[in-house]
């Protein structure tokens, strides 16, 4: 299963589970758009992975 983390790794943007803003790498390294977009240049600073879009996982 997907780990969700609930935050930016880098600024500590609030990611919840249904946040268009998270973008992750394939180890789960997770991200929010504006860092992805600017500073971090669209590459995870952990692995160099490309961040993708982030699933959306709805509350049952």
């Amino acid at each position: 299963m997907l780990e969700m983390r609930d935050k930016c790794e880098r600024c500590e943007s609030p990611l919840p589970m249904d946040s268009d803003e998270a973008m992750i790498c394939s180890y789960e390294c997770t991200f929010c758009t504006p860092c992805v977009t600017g500073p971090l240049g669209g590459r995870c600073p952990n692995c160099g992975g490309d961040l993708q879009p982030r699933p959306k996982r709805v509350k049952k």
